[in-house]
């Protein structure tokens, strides 16, 4: 909880731990705040006052020593180590907020070589899994250990093992794109979680993302390596398991070992049933829970539950939920029959009815140049074409591959159908590839769409990602989708063939489409006669 009242800006302070003055939240400025998080807290060498110490020494004195450092131009120590430099501090030189170390701040040697900064460290000499012939043979199982325990200036870097990581780091960081930081800090997280260990011992989930992540280490690339030895051990519980949890909390211990069966069922499949995606198991299960937690305060399982209950549930729904929250009980009550957990399916004879859809309207100019002004990076263009020239969803935009692009002869393949690049898709497309190139060129990432958390991975973006530039506009990308298609019926005819060979849609929502478009022509041929 903020020491300051709601809606207070903190005036300019000077940090509680390097004493530099400027305009920051909190006691501690950035720096410092990040500094505390990796380092223990003790009583300073230098300045004998309790901070978080590196070596013993606090932030502000490491500050001190390179400055010194920095000002030896020309003396006999000029190229010693900072370290070297901590004992002879005497006094702190304070300074401003983030201007202690720029550049021009202090005098500084001229570089020899050509090249900025430290030399390129050479990459690891070829190495190979340890031979485990000679070996002495554990005389009990693994006993689970804690990483948080381990410092990591105890790490041991001349372990085989350590050996074997790095060098396969190395050639998963050329393969893939990593930049400096992460190979730093992947090579950090295989010395911590690969000291002490021996053949035959397995590396779990559970035991090394608290470690690694309260150190600011990359968790999934060290996972990555780890996975490549075929040391590393996936124990972590599956999201699906808290969300089943979380959502049957509540229910009558009958209907909740009945609801739990009947969703497993839906997301594994069974003996009759194919498994379904899991987005429509949350679907199902979100639908029956209201009518589940209300006869949980009266019944102990779902055979008590009968038709009168379900028609007294149904009356008070209306439209689409009536309609959805109908067929997840049929969908539930049908397999409990099935598999002898009632007696009588309670759902059986109640007309779910044919939904009657309105009729779709066309987006207005205004919402259109409203979603367009938003975009303004070459992704969110590009998303926005796709959807708004070519109606693409957003998991197929997030699944299109390099290989989908076809510049030469201007094709552009979404979700196996074809279809031909004009002018404005072209463009936007080759801003796109040309920011990609600029931005992330030694990625390993073959979808089309990558971003900071993509490009050193293999996987796609998130559809939170592609569709968040036009959150909370009126035309978002599936108004955008929609739009697009019923445009198409508007000007060609409502003819559902056409719809559906060009974006090959299901002949239901194709008919749809049609009856919207004949609607709305309908009904502008009647103002029109007026």
């Amino acid at each position: 909880m903020s020491r300051y009242p709601k809606g207070y800006r903190k005036p300019t302070d000077s940090c509680d731990g390097c004493l530099a003055w400027g305009d920051f939240s909190g006691r501690l400025c950035p720096a410092c705040y990040l500094f505390g998080r990796s380092h223990a807290t003790a009583v300073c060498i230098g300045c004998s006052r309790t901070q978080p110490l590196k070596w013993d020494y606090c932030r502000l004195c490491w500050c001190q020593a390179r400055l010194g450092a920095q000002a030896a131009v020309d003396r006999p120590h000029a190229d010693a180590d900072v370290r070297a430099r901590l004992n002879a501090v005497r006094h702190h030189q304070l300074f401003f907020m983030g201007m202690h170390h720029r550049n021009g701040s202090a005098p500084v040697p001229r570089p020899r070589g050509g090249r900025r900064g430290a030399p390129r460290k050479p990459p690891p000499a070829p190495a190979w899994r340890p031979n485990a012939d000679c070996r002495q043979l554990p005389l009990f199982g693994q006993v689970p250990r804690d990483y948080g325990r381990l410092d990591p200036a105890d790490a041991d870097l001349a372990s085989l093992w350590l050996a074997w990581a790095k060098y396969l780091a190395h050639q998963l960081a050329e393969a893939r794109g990593w930049g400096r930081g992460i190979r730093f800090a992947v090579n950090r997280g295989l010395a911590l979680v690969l000291t002490g260990y021996v053949e035959g011992d397995v590396i779990r989930h559970t035991e090394i993302f608290a470690p690694l992540r309260a150190l600011g280490l990359r968790v999934g690339h060290v996972v990555t390596v780890l996975e490549e030895m075929g040391i590393f051990e996936d124990d972590s519980e599956p999201s699906f398991e808290g969300w089943l949890a979380e959502r049957l909390e509540g229910l009558a211990p009958g209907i909740h070992s009945d609801a739990e069966r009947w969703t497993r069922v839906l997301r594994d499949g069974g003996p009759r049933s194919l498994p379904r995606r899991e987005g429509t198991v949350w679907l199902y299960l979100n639908r029956v829970r209201p009518a589940l937690l209300k006869w949980s305060s009266r019944y102990d399982h779902l055979r008590e539950v009968t038709r009168d209950d379900v028609l007294a549930y149904v009356k008070t729904l209306h439209g689409r939920r009536r309609h959805d929250q109908l067929v997840a009980l049929r969908s539930l009550f049908i397999w409990a029959k099935r598999n002898g957990l009632i007696f009588r399916n309670p759902t059986s004879r109640i007309k779910v009815g044919q939904y009657e859809y309105a009729v779709l309207q066309p987006l207005v100019p205004d919402q259109v140049d409203r979603s367009v002004a938003v975009a303004t990076t070459p992704a969110t263009r590009l998303i926005l074409a796709l959807a708004a020239v070519h109606a693409a969803r957003v998991a197929q935009i997030g699944t299109l591959m390099l290989d989908d692009v076809d510049l030469g002869n201007r094709r552009l393949t979404i979700a196996g159908r074809v279809r031909p690049l004009d002018d404005l898709t072209l463009k936007l497309l080759l801003d796109w590839l040309e920011h990609r190139r600029s931005r992330w060129p030694n990625t390993a990432n073959l979808h089309l769409l990558i971003n900071n958390q993509t490009a050193t991975k293999t996987s796609r973006a998130s559809n939170h990602w592609i569709s968040a530039a036009m959150r909370g506009q009126d035309a978002t990308l599936e108004r955008l989708r929609v739009d697009r298609q019923l445009e198409e019926a508007l000007t060609h005819g409502p003819d559902p063939l056409h719809l559906a060979e060009i974006f090959g849609l299901d002949e239901k929502t194709a008919m749809r489409y049609a009856d919207s478009a004949r609607a709305l022509l309908e009904q502008a041929a009647e103002q029109h006669l007026r």
